[in-house]
């Protein structure tokens, strides 16, 4: 009986440490169809659900092409912030971007997607 009690604290510990306090509206992003050598932006929202401040520790995009901007102002709980991504469009053909965004005291990173396709002018 000690040992599955044991087994469920260390279990819902785990599960605890897993959850992240900040909730994105959404994580993805299809542009759709864009011209070769634009720039597209979108704005990811999210909210602070944790009793401590939020703040981007770290938003690292997989390639140039693709620029992550954010500020480092601390958000309260239950208020809004939000990071930019940007896409240029280099070469033609469809696409799929990542953005790992890491916030101060998180043990887990949140990945932002942007996807589509590039065409000729």
């Amino acid at each position: 009986m000690k040992f599955m009690s044991f087994i469920l604290c260390l279990f819902i510990t785990v599960a605890s440490f897993a959850q992240s306090n900040v909730a994105f509206k959404q994580t993805s992003h299809n542009f759709g169809k864009i011209k070769k050598g634009v720039h597209k932006s979108v704005v990811f929202n999210y909210i602070n659900n944790g009793a401590k401040p939020a703040v981007i520790e770290f938003a690292n995009a997989e390639c140039g092409c693709t620029q992550p901007e954010y500020n480092q102002t601390p958000i309260l709980k239950g208020q809004t912030g939000s990071i930019k991504v940007t896409y240029t469009s280099p070469s033609e053909g469809v696409f799929k971007k990542r953005v790992t965004v890491k916030f101060a005291g998180e043990k887990t990173t949140t990945e932002l997607f942007i996807e589509g396709e590039v065409v000729l002018k």
